[in-house]
């Protein structure tokens, strides 16, 4: 004669196993928002912070200066290009550099590129052995012409889609705040 089989106890087990892994896709999903949402708070700060510059130089001041504690990166850098000459600005000041190096970069098709490095962006200058993750931001309609640099000393990559849309937005405000400083000092 058959063996009964008792099917109660094999569906039990896979609807724990369901409400477990639900459970975990919730704690991640809590843990994504309240990120982006820390993401949110520090990018309004750093557009804030840049708001109240009180002249370019100061500016630049916030930006590669300030920006880093307010974003919780560990470097921030800017390349500017005036007429034919380059610039990079970052926590050592202002350095002449090669336009071509920037303009490579600002001609690329992407608004914003986040990448796992095993060396930062030139551009970042002493710090760009200390980089493992960056992100750089073409400026839209910048006046002068505007490359952000944002880097991180660990290999984990910035938020992808979502921290892209906080980028554009940051570089959107900074390249507002800049058209306003050298078009109306």
């Amino acid at each position: 004669m058959g063996q009964l089989l008792s099917f109660e106890d094999h569906a039990l087990a896979r609807l724990r196993a369901r409400a477990e892994a639900a459970e975990e896709a919730r704690e991640d999903l809590l843990a994504f928002a309240r990120g982006q949402t820390g993401a949110v708070a520090a990018i309004h700060l750093a557009v804030l912070a840049a708001l109240d510059a009180t002249d370019f130089d100061h500016l630049l001041h916030v930006v590669v200066q300030e920006w880093p504690l307010i974003l919780g990166l560990d470097a921030v850098a800017l390349g500017l290009i005036v007429g034919d000459r380059g610039f990079r600005v970052d926590s050592s000041g202002v350095q002449h550099c090669e336009a071509a190096l920037l303009r490579q970069w600002m001609d690329q098709p992407e608004p914003v590129e986040l990448r796992t490095v095993s060396r930062g962006h030139a551009l970042f200058g002493p710090a760009c052995d200390l980089i493992g993750a960056e992100a750089l931001v073409r400026l839209p309609d910048a006046v002068p012409e505007a490359l952000l640099l944002l880097g991180q000393r660990g290999s984990q990559p910035l938020d992808g889609r979502h921290g892209s849309e906080l980028l554009l937005f940051l570089g959107a405000a900074l390249a507002s705040i800049l058209r306003r400083w050298t078009l109306n000092p």
